[in-house]
């Protein structure tokens, strides 16, 4: 049986309501049921302070306890007159001395303005668990039981002790009327026990409900991406966790959109890059099966050229797709990347010299500049960078190429003097087939791969690449790489370098 999510937390929650008011019933019935007795004593300890008055009374003509102390009827007689109402009258005989003591409590009940209450009931109930100690708490009259179970009350006569007047507490909630006003209040516990299970229900139903609302929209935003809807978005309304998980989806969503768009792009790419050079090949081979075309060397050549424009597109999709995989392998050695680069340039002079641009090399010396890198890649690198600009370059050119050292990070910058490349274009020349219409169009040729490869390359090694437009009016490609070792010092920043694409 599946139960939903909103069920669950409301039965959490009507649960551990249940719980907390159970538990707070009992600790209230436990609470009342035993303070209530202690109040019960406390208050009868107060009604009897006639009781003590009248003992005063008697320990002054007396000079102490000795009569109470021998005479347990004058004591019954004296407990009896700060309970009863005068006109009760006992049935046994008294006697002229009894006669004395009856007309003295009973004219001192007279005068008393302190009346305890007057019923039978309180007398035989706590009369008999009443008894009186001296001043070093020796039992004079009355029956005193256990002494753990007792409240004493101190009888002061001119400020010292004369004695102790002592209760045996009861027996808690033996009344009727004490048994009803705890029936009472245990009643009003369970109705408002009662109540707050109800508040808690409706709150914990409205409460899951809106809990679960934005946790239904995740879900079905989920199951609206299974389905590659990824234009679906969630509305973020709050700041916390839920909020949190909301905006995360939303950059989820985003992400994969782009990443369709992106791979749309890419195969249309693709399939645009190889149709046109197989639509020639097959042109040209229709051609000379019509025999409209003459087999000869340029013939051949023509194919050749294309055949080897769709291996070199092949080829670099291979790289990337390597890349992708995480199987791009580097065979990491010490090399001198400026030594390289210069190699490279060599080998490419010549065609630089018939584009008519020329060569500015500011790179410096060579010496202390190491680090741990793929030889072969470096030259796929340099040489893919050399070939745009020798590519888009316009005639007759500049391509300046300089570098500077900051600590142990290598910052190497080949800008050439035209033409630039427009602002929003800049953060996508090393997207994958990307082209910038007017000025890196197909007709230069290229593939369209080779600064993706770049990328690939330089942040394999660690390193990172921009594209930035010079202040010439020209495209300056930077390349920051961490060296292995920094013991030679910083040089000065002449050329203006942008180092903010290089920070590790």
């Amino acid at each position: 049986m599946k139960i939903g999510l909103s069920y669950k937390l409301f039965g959490v929650f009507l649960l551990t309501s249940i719980a907390i008011v159970a538990m707070t019933i009992g600790v209230l019935r436990f609470f009342v049921y035993h303070h209530f007795s202690e109040y019960i004593n406390k208050v009868e300890m107060k009604n009897l302070e006639t009781l003590t008055e009248m003992l005063k009374v008697e320990y002054q003509e007396q000079q102490g306890w000795e009569r109470l102390r021998s005479n347990r009827r004058l004591w019954r007689r004296i407990v009896r007159a700060s309970f009863l109402p005068k006109d009760f009258e006992s049935s046994t005989p008294l006697s002229p001395e009894d006669r004395s003591d009856e007309r003295r409590i009973n004219a001192y009940d007279t005068n008393s303005r302190h009346r305890a209450p007057q019923s039978q009931s309180d007398f035989f109930d706590l009369g008999s668990r009443l008894f009186l100690l001296d001043d070093r708490k020796r039992p004079i009259a009355g029956k005193m039981q256990s002494p753990d179970n007792q409240v004493l009350e101190e009888i002061r006569i001119q400020g010292r002790t004369a004695g102790w007047l002592g209760l045996q507490k009861r027996q808690p909630m033996k009344t009727p009327m004490e048994i009803a006003f705890l029936q009472a209040q245990y009643e009003f516990f369970y109705l408002l026990g009662a109540g707050i299970i109800f508040i808690t229900m409706a709150v914990s139903f409205l409460l899951s409900r809106h809990l679960l609302r934005p946790i239904k929209k995740l879900a079905d935003g989920t199951q609206a991406l299974t389905a590659r809807q990824f234009k679906t978005r969630i509305d973020v309304h709050t700041k916390d966790e839920l909020g949190q998980l909301a905006s995360g989806f939303n950059i989820m969503a985003q992400t994969l959109e782009r990443y369709e768009q992106m791979q749309k792009q890419w195969l249309s790419d693709i399939a645009h890059e190889l149709r046109t050079p197989l639509s020639i090949l097959q042109g040209e081979i229709e051609a000379i099966q019509d025999g409209v075309r003459e087999v000869n060397r340029k013939m051949f050549d023509s194919l050749h050229a294309e055949v080897l424009h769709v291996t070199k597109i092949v080829n670099d999709l291979h790289e990337l797709s390597m890349a992708d995989s995480g199987a791009f392998h580097l065979k990491r050695e010490p090399i001198n990347p400026l030594r390289l680069l210069r190699k490279t340039l060599d080998r490419l002079r010549t065609r630089f010299a018939q584009a008519h641009i020329k060569i500015q090399d500011d790179l410096g010396s060579e010496q202390g500049i190491t680090m741990l890198a793929d030889a072969d890649r470096f030259a796929q690198l340099y040489s893919n960078v050399l070939e745009n600009a020798l590519r888009y370059a316009d005639a007759p050119g500049i391509l300046r190429l300089w570098r500077e050292r900051i600590g142990n990070l290598l910052y190497l910058n080949f800008e050439d003097s035209g033409p630039g490349v427009p602002e929003e274009s800049l953060k996508r020349l090393f997207d994958r087939l990307y082209r910038v219409d007017y000025s890196r169009s197909r007709s230069k040729g290229g593939s369209g791969l080779g600064l993706a490869i770049c990328k690939t390359i330089v942040e394999a090694h660690g390193g990172q690449i921009a594209a930035l437009n010079a202040p010439s009016g020209g495209l300056r490609i930077q390349m920051v790489f961490p060296l292995t070792s920094s013991s030679y010092p910083s040089e000065p920043n002449r050329s203006g370098v942008c180092r903010a694409q290089g920070k590790f």
